[in-house]
Formats: structure tokens, sequence, C-alpha cells
């Protein structure tokens, strides 16, 4: 299983890669390729911006909500080659999209979920227990 903030920094580096891909992959050229790559990528930091992947922190979306946001942009970027029509291009173009596409998919099914009243934080971030977690101990 993968945990909530391991997932967040998966999120951010995919959507780096995304955003660089047309240039690291060599397929700047194809438009619609590019742009689906390059759009998925903000996509993927904005929406990892706002979401609330530990309890305590203060962010509009839900880890849950943000899991099933991966596994809708997953489904799309594995099937853009074929809904924008650069399936037929060179290996470079195409598979990048149907790869990461696939894991969005599979990081999203695998990461732990996070109970809503969990407020145990110890361990994850490398810091103190909450103080609540602390009196318990006490």
């Amino acid at each position: 299983m993968i945990r909530a903030l391991t997932h967040r920094t998966v999120d951010y580096v995919v959507g780096i890669v995304l955003v660089l891909a047309p240039f690291l992959f060599g397929f700047w050229g194809v438009a619609s390729a590019t742009w689906v790559a390059i759009l998925t990528g903000l996509v993927l930091i904005v929406y990892s911006l706002f979401t609330q992947y530990a309890p305590g922190m203060d962010r509009n979306i839900s880890l849950s909500t943000h899991l099933t946001l991966d596994i809708i942009l997953g489904i799309f970027l594995a099937i853009s080659p074929w809904l924008f029509g650069f399936a037929g291009a060179t290996w470079n173009v195409w598979v990048p999209h149907l790869l990461v596409g696939l894991l969005f998919i599979a990081t999203s099914l695998l990461t732990t979920r996070v109970a809503a009243g969990q407020t145990s934080m110890a361990g994850q971030l490398g810091g103190e227990a909450p103080p609540e977690e602390r009196r318990r101990r006490s």
C-alpha cells in the first residue's frame, strides 16, 4: 500500500514529468499529444495543491475525492492516444500517455485512504505525535 504523503510526492513529480514529457520523450511536434500531456500535468498539480493528504490539513479536496480524480485522469490519459488520434504515431508519442495513465489508476487503487477521524501523524511527517496522542500515552 502507498501512504497518502508518499502519494502526494508522486503526484507532484508525475505532474512535472507530464508537463516536460513532450521535451523528454521528443513528441513536441505532435500538437495533440503535447497539449494532452501538459494540460493533464497542470491539472494534476493544481488539484494536488488543494488536496487534504492527511487529517488536519486545511485543504478543500478530500483524499478520497483526489483519488477518484486520479482514476478519471488516468483513464483519460490512457485513452487519449485513441481519443485524439495520435495512437498511430511512433511509440515515444503514445506509450508515455498510456503508461502514465495506467500508473495513475494503479497508484489511486493502492493508496491507503486515511480515515476522517484518524489523528495520528507520528512517523509520517517525521515529527512528534500530535498533543492528543502524547496525552493518551502519558
